[in-house]
């Protein structure tokens, strides 16, 4: 472990994106990243399924997605970036979603 992360598990709220979260989550951040492109964004808004489908999304990365689960998607390993992606498209603020993530 990077020395500088000793002892991180102990902070509460803290979810550090590593390499093995960054790998389990590489098909939902692929998929999130995704909502840049026009096409992307209508397929999600009007068939989340096809979409999910499309990006092959597991079942649990689809019920994160489709509830918002904002400290859910950060615990799986989404990254922030590829979060405000997903806020923008579902109507969500920044503020909105950090205060979610929040509680």
């Amino acid at each position: 472990m990077n020395p500088q992360l000793a002892g991180i598990e102990s902070l509460p709220g803290t979810y550090v994106f590593d390499l093995a979260r960054s790998a389990k989550a590489l098909v939902l951040n692929r998929f999130l990243h995704g909502l840049t492109v026009p096409a992307n964004r209508e397929l999600f808004r009007s068939d989340p399924e096809a979409a999910f489908e499309r990006a092959g999304l597991s079942q649990e990365e689809r019920a994160l997605v489709l509830s918002l689960d904002w400290r859910g998607l950060i615990r799986y390993g989404a990254s922030f970036f590829t979060l405000e992606k997903l806020a923008r498209v579902s109507g969500v603020s920044n503020p909105e979603m950090v205060a979610a993530m929040r509680g």
